[in-house]
């Protein structure tokens, strides 16, 4: 193979072998995992080593045990020769952010710390709060701070809803460090482009390429409550974690693990473990109600946190429009609409994944819970409580039951 331009230690114009840069990426992807030296290195790490060159150069390889890295500027036929290939890329090009560095009104911007908050306005934050609207945002101080009770009910009105990292939004308007933004993938009446609400500007990233990638690229998305990005590569905008649902473009592929494309720019590694993978179009298979249950039941012990739909903390609704989102189910994000959807079914003939509603002497619904078998339902309640599994019945003490609804 000839000399290629590669990688942002090599100083400008600077050029060395793929041999150098497999090397090179040898040590700085895989520290995580100890060898004496080359010739005690792993197949699993020879072969993410060489699938990560690739996708930074831009060449498409394919190996046996694993599945073609980013696709190339290179032609097909070009990119299956073993040699006289030349790199006319910039190292790492097709994984760079492009962007004009502004959040402004009309645009399309992911979110790029582990979970974003929106807000009712830019004031509504307390001081307990300020631990979520940093970049990165530190959950698990903020999840401290709301130890208690009481301050955790103190988010009721002052949040409207959650995203996680990657999430598409449209900027509807702007004030200063604040953005409004709806939520692409939450359907709401309150906007037609998505779930509304406030985060600080410096939560989101303006990314086309990100966008292009999500469009053409097959993508990977997580299944497990949380898991890990490793070996990130070709950008300095980290300090996210990935969790539940989280969604993102696919790049490469090896035994073990799968190489995204991130929000910010660059890539990183996932436990395959800890992902399903989808070709572009494809969605997971339609579930049975006891899919939807044990896909639930993951979360049982999790904390209530007022408009959360992630792994860090649910409300009621968003927990079942999590849990179905997961199996490609698009239900509305509130409990209001939620009830509006599937076909209605009697109490009498309730199957596991069906939705229980429960309503004030009004008639506005103000909880559901999913059914899992034997009178029993799975939610996430309120601020005093986490996600737990009762009796229906013997829970609903005020008599709020409204009717129940099968999606499936």
């Amino acid at each position: 193979m000839q000399n290629l331009v590669y990688g942002e230690a090599a100083p400008c114009g600077e050029v060395e072998t793929e041999a150098n840069a497999v090397r090179r990426m040898r040590s700085r992807t895989f520290g995580d995992f100890p060898h004496a030296g080359p010739g005690l290195q792993t197949e699993r790490e020879i072969m993410r080593t060489k699938i990560a060159v690739s996708a930074a150069l831009g060449v498409g390889l394919v190996f046996g045990a694993g599945a073609p890295a980013l696709s190339s500027n290179l032609s097909s036929t070009d990119a299956a020769k073993t040699s006289g290939i030349s790199a006319d890329v910039v190292p790492g090009q097709e994984l760079e952010r492009i962007t004009d560095g502004k959040i402004e009104k009309g645009e399309t911007a992911y979110v790029d710390v582990t979970v974003a908050t929106l807000w009712t306005d830019p004031k509504a934050p307390r001081k307990v709060d300020k631990p979520a609207l940093q970049h990165p945002v530190d959950l698990k101080k903020w999840n401290k701070n709301l130890e208690s009770t009481d301050v955790r009910r103190g988010l009721t009105g002052k949040t409207e809803t959650q995203a996680t990292y990657g999430s598409e939004v449209s900027v509807l308007e702007t004030k200063g460090s604040w953005a409004k933004v709806a939520v692409t993938d939450q359907k709401t009446p309150k906007n037609k482009k998505g779930y509304p609400g406030w985060l600080p500007k410096k939560q989101l990233v303006e990314n086309d390429r990100f966008g292009k990638l999500a469009e053409d690229q097959p993508r990977a998305v997580v299944t497990k409550p949380k898991s890990e990005l490793e070996g990130i590569e070709f950008t300095k905008d980290t300090g996210a974690d990935v969790s539940f649902n989280v969604d993102l473009p696919l790049i490469a592929q090896d035994v073990d693990d799968v190489r995204v494309a991130l929000p910010g720019g660059g890539a990183a590694w996932i436990d395959i473990d800890d992902v399903d993978v989808y070709d572009v179009g494809d969605k997971p298979e339609k579930p049975s109600g006891k899919d939807l249950v044990k896909t639930a039941k993951q979360f049982e012990g999790l904390r209530y946190l007022w408009a959360g739909v992630s792994a860090y903390g649910f409300d009621c609704s968003g927990f079942t429009y999590s849990i179905y989102k997961a199996h490609g189910i698009d239900l509305p994000r509130d409990s209001g609409e939620q009830a509006k959807a599937g076909k209605a079914v009697s109490s009498s003939n309730l199957k596991p994944g069906d939705l229980l509603f429960f309503s004030t002497s009004s008639g506005t619904v103000h909880h559901v819970g999913m059914y899992v078998g034997d009178g029993k339902m799975i939610h996430s309640p309120n601020a005093s409580k986490d996600v737990y599994i009762t009796d229906w019945k013997k829970w609903d003490t005020g008599n709020e039951f409204s009717g129940a609804r099968r999606i499936l």
